[in-house]
């Protein structure tokens, strides 16, 4: 049982990390970059994306081991599991897959673009808005799949 309460622990507080961060980067992070000038928006948007994209590369690891671990650990089949389980780790995968896209796409070539322009930051804020909510989905399904 403690192992199963560590590994649930690690899984939400990646989840945390993750989809608050996206949260935090569309709501409160991107409205307040409105007052700078262009060109330091600019800077400060791209340094924030790096700083954020290297906990999502921490984050998302743990998650899908976590979340794997812990249909291990409660011995579930893999060809059994609760409808709300397939949900989470489909959601899950295609989550982890739009952010590799985001990182190796969109963040890529705004990181190498010699005068990068609005619209791969508008590129990257719609794949992270996606994400979100997914994110948000997977957070519903999850409360509503648990069994109290």
């Amino acid at each position: 049982m403690l192992l199963l309460n560590t590994l649930l622990a690690l899984h939400l507080l990646a989840a945390t990390a993750w989809v608050g961060g996206m949260l935090y980067a569309l709501v409160v992070l991107r409205p307040a970059l409105a007052v700078l000038d262009p060109a330091p928006r600019l800077q400060l948007h791209m340094l924030t994306l790096k700083r954020f994209f290297l906990v999502v590369w921490h984050a998302m690891p743990i998650m899908l081991l976590t979340g794997w671990g812990m249909i291990g650990v409660a011995g579930w089949s893999m060809a059994h599991l609760p409808w709300y389980v397939n949900v989470m780790q489909t959601l899950g995968l295609v989550m982890a897959a739009l952010f590799l896209w985001v990182f190796f796409g969109p963040f890529r070539r705004l990181r190498r673009a010699i005068r990068p322009g609005p619209e791969l930051l508008a590129r990257i804020r719609l794949l992270i808005t996606v994400n979100l909510a997914l994110g948000a989905a997977v957070i519903v399904v999850a409360s509503a799949g648990h069994g109290w």
